[in-house]
């Protein structure tokens, strides 16, 4: 249980944009680890394309000069084991080398490392980041003041999703939890994916740059609790 534990790295996720894609469920099968299945909405499945603000970063309640402010966007798809609902990250962003390299070693994760900007104002959140000498950016335009989530809508679907699974390797996969409190989210009314997505996304997920998301929020976000990976109790 996760109140007996110390977690690894607190922190606050502001300003999310979520861009979220309908997906055959096949095209995911390659990337859900061992042990986990995916996870439906209304008998449909989903990646997002997901940007926020990293702030007041702690490891081990220990800030870290320089690294306590950043950008990270993330693809991620939705898994479950058993009543566990988590998500799996293809590719996450991030404008720091030192915190790609510690997700990477510590959670095996599939970090990178990216010059990185953002822009948040009254009417849209913006996260870019450079290849070469492109820069690709995702943006969302606000619709209307922020608002609970509702049991069972699609945005709870998205958001409420608790732990992280990870394939350490072929018959190896780690869990962990990640706490935070429910989020208000604004729908947005202008929603997008700008750049080359082949430079950093494996070329299934060629279609985020060839389509408009199938929904798209924003979400004020929270304070966050990530806790120590875990290997799987059984066998595969």
């Amino acid at each position: 249980m996760t109140e007996n534990v110390r977690p690894f790295l607190t922190a606050e996720w502001r300003c999310l944009v979520m861009l979220n894609y309908e997906v055959d469920a096949s095209l995911l099968a390659r990337y859900v680890p061992g042990g986990a299945e995916p996870d439906y909405w209304q008998q449909k499945t989903y990646v997002s394309l997901v940007g926020f603000l990293f702030q007041n970063t702690c490891v081990r309640d220990c800030p870290i000069p320089f690294h306590r402010h950043f950008e990270e966007v993330n693809l991620r798809l939705y898994v479950r084991r058993g009543d566990h609902r988590g998500v799996v990250f293809i590719r996450e962003i991030v404008p720091r080398r030192a915190v790609a390299w510690i997700a990477n070693a510590l959670y095996g994760e599939n970090y990178v490392y990216r010059p990185m900007r953002h822009r948040i104002d009254a009417n849209s959140f913006e996260y870019s980041w450079r290849d070469g000498g492109q820069w690709n950016r995702i943006i969302a335009e606000k619709l209307g003041p922020s608002q609970p989530l509702i049991s069972g809508l699609h945005e709870e679907f998205i958001t409420e999703h608790f732990w992280g699974y990870t394939r350490r390797s072929p018959d190896l996969t780690s869990e962990y939890r990640v706490d935070h409190s429910s989020w208000r989210v604004q729908t947005s009314g202008a929603a997008r994916f700008e750049g080359a997505v082949a430079e950093v996304y494996p070329r299934d997920f060629a279609f985020i740059g060839e389509r408009p998301p199938d929904t798209a929020f924003v979400a004020d976000g929270s304070p966050i609790a990530v806790f120590p990976a875990q290997r799987l109790p059984f066998s595969f």
